[in-house]
């Protein structure tokens, strides 16, 4: 066996066959001179066969994996072709992307690890330095989104998330069936959720959504009754359950200010206690909770009530008897004369429709707080973002409806 065509069994090579090769740097950079392995030049633009001109004058250099401690560097001096549509230019090649200065297989690598670990681990498997990676990686990012359409959308759902200090927020849409994100826009108001159902989706799209779970926004409530005439809405459980939680802590707060010093050492670790849900709650805690009602605190104790009695809405499976019981708490919710308990059951009042939807569909924005998670986490590893594009390309390659390390073309994806 030849020395060349060890090498192109040992580096895996299928799309090129390696002339010649050479060491550099002490035996730290191995330099290979390939060759496109099937004849003919391609247009890079639409793939068609073209009539070669001659080769370029400059030879042009990609990077490829390391192998062991040895840095393998592709050189090549592209043809020039003549294409009927698009003129003039250099052919494809098939190891890399048009304009790239690493292979397929290093994007592959690249886009698989960074899902995973920070940039910088990343860089330093391939030996790269971190800002080239960051560079290389947007750039890989937007090549193989490029493109992409949004299709099957059934169930979504929509949330804001925090991508910078300054309350600078972005508005996220989920496609909550497959549990993955679908787009990302700067801001979190009407303007911005329009801009996705005006120029994102098609009307055929608008009128097959079937299911969307939101908060309590009037921009996002109002966006998908204006645009999604179909789709049945639901009130996130998640939301309704942190609304009651803050109007009860409200009750609280407000009872700690009136309270004088000596009486300030009951209320301390009761927040906890009263955000608990009824079927995680020990004996312990009940007994205590319940001692409220003969120490003067009889408004909390009201609120933690009316939180407890609330809890059962959720378990009903038939809507008539849900609606029967939501009226019957709201009206004892209205006597309490606890106003953070009346203004959140006003609330419940004028959305009572979209919660009882949660009675026959069962839906929640649970997968998008589940995805919310993993966009934190992918904020943490970076330690924050200066620009949203930034952020979003590494959301969609986490969680992103497209994956993009599959977009990769077979023969260069390591297994």
């Amino acid at each position: 066996m030849s020395p060349n065509k060890f090498i192109m069994k040992l580096l895996h090579f299928k799309d090129m066959r390696v002339v010649d090769f050479k060491f550099s740097q002490w035996g730290k950079e191995l330099h290979l001179w390939v060759v496109p392995l099937k004849t003919g030049c391609q247009c890079p633009q639409c793939g068609c066969r073209c009539p070669c001109l001659g080769r370029t004058r400059e030879e042009r250099v990609w990077r490829d994996i390391p192998l062991g401690w040895v840095d393998v560097f592709l050189h090549y001096q592209p043809q020039e072709i003549v294409c009927r549509t698009h003129g003039r230019l250099q052919e494809a090649i098939p190891w890399a992307r048009p304009q790239a200065r690493v292979t397929h297989r290093v994007d592959y690598f690249m886009l698989r690890s960074c899902r995973h670990m920070t940039q910088k681990a990343a860089s330093q498997l391939l030996r790269i330095p971190p800002s080239t990676l960051s560079e290389i990686l947007h750039g890989a990012i937007a090549f193989y989104r490029d493109g992409h359409a949004i299709r099957g959308l059934r169930t979504i759902g929509i949330d804001e998330i925090s991508y910078r200090k300054g309350s600078r927020f972005a508005t996220v849409v989920y496609d909550l069936d497959r549990s993955c994100v679908v787009w990302i826009g700067l801001g979190k108001g009407r303007a911005t959720i329009d801009r996705f159902f005006l120029d994102v989706l098609s009307d055929h799209q608008r009128k097959h959504i079937q299911y969307a779970a939101c908060d309590m926004s009037a921009a996002y409530m109002g966006a998908i009754q204006d645009h999604c005439p179909n789709a049945t809405l639901v009130l996130d459980r998640f939301h309704i359950v942190q609304a009651l939680n803050k109007a009860v802590d409200e009750v609280r707060k407000e009872q700690w200010r009136q309270a004088s010093q000596k009486d300030r050492a009951f209320y301390r670790g009761l927040r906890w206690l009263l955000f608990q849900h009824s079927s995680t709650r020990t004996k312990a805690d009940t007994r205590k909770l319940n001692t409220l009602q003969h120490t003067g605190n009889r408004r909390i104790y009201r609120g933690w009530v009316l939180k407890d009695e609330f809890e059962q809405f959720w378990d009903y499976s038939y809507p008539g008897a849900a609606a029967s019981f939501l009226r019957r708490w709201i009206t004892r919710a209205l006597r309490s004369r606890l106003a953070p308990i009346r203004t959140f059951a006003q609330t419940v009042r004028s959305h009572a429709d979209h919660l009882l939807a949660f009675i026959s569909t069962r839906l929640t924005n649970a997968a998008g707080e589940g995805i919310n998670r993993l966009i934190r986490m992918v904020k943490n590893r970076a330690s924050g973002f200066r620009s949203l594009q930034a952020f979003s390309d590494l959301i969609f390659l986490t969680v992103g409806d497209l994956n993009l390390p599959e977009q990769v073309p077979a023969p260069f994806r390591l297994r």
